[in-house]
């Protein structure tokens, strides 16, 4: 399915993930099989209607993350995480990277039960094999609250500023990862 294809919104579902900046994730979302949105915000805060300045302040308690809608036919929500995990480190608390601050925290905001389940055994499971080298995972999981859409220019950031360094240097190679580690579940990209 290409993006612009329509999805039935009968199957539609909602996945809400933060994991470093939102760009990233942003970035390999929109080049997954089955994901109809993606949208770069706010959530997990108290402050109502952040501003990005705001929530990189640290004062919000809010993170970057992207709330996805998808077609749990065509991808499951266990999958989404599975990508979710393998394209940012959820053993570092509050940092990705370069990037640090609560802001950039591991955070899976479940929207069901059913969720929260998934999440919590995907983790028991990544946990007990040893997949960080012993390194704890400290990804949280929290019932999803209001979710505040960024500011626009942070929407699909990527294919409006490959070019631009840390595009190159951190969103890039998560993208190639993705692409490299799922490859069936990869849209090719028209972006640059």
């Amino acid at each position: 399915m290409s993006k612009t294809e329509k999805t039935d919104e009968t199957h539609s579902e909602t996945a809400t993930l933060a994991g470093g900046c939102f760009w990233c994730l942003d970035a390999v979302f929109r080049d997954t099989q089955g994901v109809c949105s993606v949208v770069s915000g706010y959530t997990g805060g108290t402050t109502q209607s952040p501003t990005y300045r705001e929530v990189c302040g640290g004062t919000t308690g809010h993170a970057e993350a992207v709330k996805i809608t998808f077609d749990p036919l065509r991808i499951s929500y266990r999958q989404l995480l599975d990508i979710f995990f393998a394209i940012h480190d959820p053993t570092t608390l509050n940092r990705q990277g370069a990037d640090t601050g609560t802001q950039y925290r591991s955070e899976i905001f479940y929207h069901s039960p059913g969720q929260k389940e998934t999440a919590l055994d995907l983790i028991r499971e990544l946990s007990s094999s040893g997949a960080w080298s012993g390194r704890p995972i400290v990804t949280a999981l929290s019932a999803a609250g209001p979710f505040y859409p960024a500011e626009d220019y942070h929407q699909d950031y990527f294919s409006h500023n490959s070019g631009q360094p840390y595009c190159q240097m951190v969103v890039r190679p998560k993208i190639e990862k993705f692409q490299k580690t799922f490859p069936e579940w990869t849209v090719p990209s028209t972006r640059p």
